[in-house]
């Protein structure tokens, strides 16, 4: 619904969404968010706070990191409307195919299942004007609007875990030339406030996380669990002269995209907690990638440990069949994309040998095939090898992929694991 014939309080409690002004040439949603927090602000509107909302990441019609904005505002809801509408055709990449902006106004709360169902499925154009239609909502859409599903989102997201991210701006003037971030203060930030921050940098891999390396105005973020956490670390960190910054409130590092679900019942682009027994020994693939099949009721699935996951490989090498794990990750091209892996129970690695000869000590050769074992001394024989059991290498616990390969919307280990009863899972084991 546009503006026209709209009799409204003048000043209410609203919040505005917007999606879907950026693209790989340039910009970026949440610049164009801060920027609009600020001039609210400055129009005499009191800005309560500002979200970064991340939408199911296997979404195929998304930039980079499918996110929505929504700022909390109290004002005067068409001068609010107007001003949304205004930046988004101001600074919106219209020109790029894939770029269909969205622009939400709402004085009314949103059904949170449309908020929920945007994180863990999809959703269509038609169901966000729906939606928007029945709620009486202030609405534009661009383009062919696809941007109205992830601003309807944003509009309507409760956050029952919530992190925080401070984003930096560079200045116009130096967009499209290297970033100027200091190295070391990178490492000195994440060292002095991890684990309240993550994926700022990735020791293990010894790689700068927190700088993109796309062609939009973001310099550098921080996530952590409190504005005041990144805000300390942003601190600390020596780089080229801003243009703004903005914390958000987000829905990144809170596992909100995972679903429960079973080897047997798996659907494409969603993600999910599985839990079943490790049914095949893991092969390492063409290009690094590592495989191996979870099985549970006479069902099974491929679970992918790709390259970008690093030392992450090295755990999944170390399953063998018969250990119990529960697994987190999307599900595409069918097999799941591992995140994480917890290990409930691990059995027994055993190894047969040649048996030792009573008489002799020395150890038998193989008689054949199915003849059992002989002594090269003395002649005995005996049927049955000899059964080693090794040490097992890998614990029971939760191990994740390194923060260079972290998606958005992951827990970090350092923030728990998942809780496994709240998705109906059993975590003890057996």
């Amino acid at each position: 619904m546009d503006i026209a014939g709209q009799d409204i309080n003048s000043s209410a409690y609203m919040r505005i969404g917007i999606d879907d002004t950026d693209s790989p040439a340039g910009m970026c949603t949440t610049y164009l968010g801060a920027l609009l927090a600020g001039r609210l602000s400055d129009s005499g509107m009191t800005v309560r706070e500002t979200y970064l909302i991340r939408l199911n990441p296997n979404v195929i019609h998304k930039t980079r990191g499918n996110a929505a904005i929504c700022i909390d505002v109290i004002g005067d809801i068409c001068t609010a409307f107007s001003m949304a509408c205004d930046i988004v055709e101001e600074l919106a990449d219209f020109s790029c195919n894939e770029t269909n902006p969205g622009v939400v106004v709402s004085d009314r709360a949103l059904p949170a299942e449309f908020y929920k169902k945007a994180v863990t499925d999809f959703c269509e154009i038609s169901e966000a004007v729906a939606l928007l239609e029945e709620s009486e909502a202030l609405f534009r859409g661009y383009k062919n609007g696809r941007g109205l599903i992830g601003a309807a989102a944003a509009v309507a997201s409760v956050l029952e875990d919530r992190t925080s991210e401070i984003l930096v701006y560079r200045r116009p003037d130096c967009r499209g030339s290297p970033r100027m971030v200091d190295r070391k203060s990178l490492f000195l930030a994440d060292g002095e406030t991890s684990p309240h921050t993550w994926d700022t940098v990735d020791r293990e891999n010894n790689i700068v996380v927190c700088v993109p390396h796309t062609p939009d105005p973001v310099l550098f973020g921080i996530r952590g669990t409190s504005g005041e956490w990144v805000l300390r670390a942003r601190r600390m960190v020596v780089a080229e002269a801003p243009e703004r910054e903005q914390i958000f409130t987000t829905n990144q590092g809170t596992d909100a995209h995972l679903i429960a679900g079973s080897p047997g019942a798996l659907e494409h682009g969603r993600s999910y907690l599985v839990r079943g027994t490790v049914s095949t020994a893991p092969m390492t693939r063409s290009g690094g990638h590592v495989s191996f099949y979870l099985s549970e009721g006479g069902f099974s699935v491929r679970c992918m440990a790709y390259e970008p996951t690093k030392g992450f490989r090295d755990i999944i090498r170390m399953l063998i069949a018969g250990d119990e794990v529960v697994v987190a990750g999307s599900y595409k091209g069918g097999s799941i994309n591992l995140e994480k892996i917890g290990v409930i129970s691990i059995v027994p690695k055993r190894e047969q040998k040649a048996p030792f000869c009573s008489s002799c000590r020395k150890r038998m050769t193989s008689a054949g095939k199915g003849k059992g074992y002989k002594c090269r001394i003395c002649g005995a024989r005996e049927q049955d090898p000899e059964r080693v059991y090794l040490a097992r290498e890998l614990k029971p616990g939760w191990y994740e992929v390194a923060p260079s390969a972290r998606r958005h919307l992951a827990k970090p280990l350092c923030r728990g694991h998942p809780d496994l009863q709240r998705y109906g899972i059993e975590d003890q084991e057996g």
